[in-house]
């Protein structure tokens, strides 16, 4: 026989004393729940059993969105898959009244600050997730693309900036220096601790940057596949999947559930064809799952350099040429992946053959980094104009691009390449690798030379050619300075108007300007 129903809250009452603070905020989250969906709330002196009925009531027949939105709302944190698969069954056989009280009970068992905090249902807006960038002080590709398009992006009335919470349990409305930091870099600030929860509930949800912890992926993983709230993402690249060998073992496991919530999204813009490529063939394996996955359609980044600053070349020369050196410049972390032990085989390849320049490094140490650091510190020690700087400034990093000769950017695997770009857009020449993104650059306009990234020799080969004579030098020159440029403005809006049909932030919002911090 089925279980004889109560009425809500009944069969929790009997075993749970709420406390005043709880009370509170479970009458604020029923409340929030009873706006949704058009019950009437307002009599402030309604008991918690009527208010939790007429709830009950107004959500019925509990499919998953709605039941996605109860646990969210009342558990003050967002859920995952399991659980709202678990509420859906529980209604199902019990009423809806049984899952709000399993819910209520669960929440109950939490006295953290976090659990009495207000819950806010956000309806209909856009929302676009930077928690990683305003968290950090640096600027990887990603990073720079967060912050190029996000603050473009801030000008349309429907945006609001979020984050997530320590625990990434759930997300919050970002405070007006933490959506600053976000959208310019700087020093860290203060969080609040009592933040309201943001729920989301048909809204445009957009992630531009790697969403790569495992906590905060489950959770957009339910939002896209169980809520009224479509995701939408800028996809990077696949290169923890195609070339793993080259990635932290570390990223894996994110990564992996990254991509498990991209299954749900309904757009990805891979920032590249070549890395559109890559996700159509990983879109294309989820028919296997009977998943009919994402609309692949790829917005190329733009190669935009601002015009240089009084005094910036001077600055620039002042702090990287040594004499009359030509300046090589290579820009981008010391990971694995970007091939620079092999730079640093060619550039010492060259200098026994008797070539005469500097080699200077911008970008930080990440992991494995270990023998690129040793041996440049022996090469150094044996007196080599090499060095690397790992916090440039935006002034220093596009100095150092229109002061080099030319720029080297051999990485085996990118999704785009942005240090060969902004090279090309300042004039510089780039050697870079023979495919992929940056091959596709390179087609674009000109303006590179290509080599073979896994052939030491063949990077010595492309330095050579252009350390030796001015004429290749010249004729790549100009190459690079008649392209065409697609501006962050161009980017803002192409990929706005997909993620947001209708609404394209207004032109020039942004500055070209970043904190480049570490690259």
């Amino acid at each position: 026989m089925p279980r004889r129903r109560t009425s809500p809250l009944g069969r929790l009452s009997s075993r749970v004393r709420l406390r005043p603070r709880q009370r509170a905020a479970l009458r604020q989250r029923l409340t929030e729940l009873a706006t949704v969906f058009g019950a009437d709330a307002a009599d402030a002196g309604l008991e918690l059993p009527a208010l939790a009925h007429r709830v009950c009531r107004a959500m019925a027949p509990l499919d998953s969105s709605r039941a996605w939105l109860l646990l969210a709302v009342i558990g003050g944190r967002l859920p995952v898959t399991g659980e709202v698969l678990e509420c859906v069954r529980d209604a199902e056989l019990d009423g809806v009244e049984s899952a709000l009280d399993t819910a209520v009970e669960r929440w109950a068992a939490d006295l953290s600050e976090e659990s009495v905090a207000s819950v806010t249902v956000v309806i209909d807006r856009v929302l676009v997730d930077v928690h990683h960038t305003a968290q950090v002080d640096f600027a990887t590709g990603i990073q720079r693309v967060t912050r190029e398009v996000a603050r473009r992006w801030y000008q349309s009335d429907d945006m609001m900036v979020v984050g997530w919470r320590p625990d990434l349990s759930g997300m919050r409305a970002l405070t007006p220096p933490e959506v600053s930091r976000a959208f310019h870099g700087g020093p860290s600030v203060t969080s609040p601790k009592d933040a309201s929860m943001v729920v989301p509930w048909r809204c445009t949800y957009v992630v531009p940057e790697l969403a790569a912890e495992v906590r905060r992926a489950e959770r957009l993983l339910t939002m896209a596949a169980c809520s009224e709230t479509s995701l939408q993402m800028i996809g990077y690249d696949l290169v923890p999947v195609t070339t793993a060998e080259t990635s932290h073992s570390g990223l894996t496991p994110g990564f992996a559930r990254n991509l498990a919530a991209a299954r749900h999204a309904r757009v990805i813009a891979p920032i590249s064809d070549a890395a559109a490529h890559e996700y159509r063939g990983w879109a294309k394996m989820l028919s296997g799952s009977g998943l009919p996955g994402p609309a692949i359609q790829p917005v190329l980044l733009p190669a935009e350099a601002p015009p240089p600053a009084p005094g910036q070349l001077e600055r620039a020369a002042q702090r990287l040429l040594i004499g009359s050196l030509p300046l090589v410049l290579v820009v981008g972390s010391h990971e694995p992946r970007k091939n620079h032990l092999a730079v640093l085989h060619a550039a010492e390849t060259l200098w026994r053959e008797g070539r005469e320049f500097s080699l200077t490094f911008i970008g930080g140490n990440s992991w494995n980094s270990d023998a690129f650091t040793a041996t440049l510190n022996r090469m150094i020690a044996h007196g080599r104009p090499v060095e690397t700087i790992s916090a440039a400034s935006d002034d220093l990093l596009w100095g150092a691009y229109r002061v080099a000769r030319f720029s080297v950017f051999p990485s085996i695997n990118e999704g785009f390449g942005l240090p060969v770009a902004e090279s090309l857009a300042c004039g510089t020449p780039v050697v870079t690798s023979r495919y992929g993104a940056m091959k596709e650059i390179a087609d674009q306009g000109g303006g590179a030379l290509l080599v073979d990234p896994r052939d030491d020799g063949d990077v010595a080969a492309g330095m050579r050619a252009l350390l030796e004579g001015d004429e290749l030098l010249d004729r790549l020159r100009s190459e690079a300075a008649a392209r065409r440029n697609k501006t962050w403005d161009d980017y803002a809006a192409e990929t706005w108007s997909l993620f947001a049909p209708g609404g394209v932030p207004r032109q020039g919002a942004g500055t070209t300007s970043t904190a480049a911090g570490v690259i």
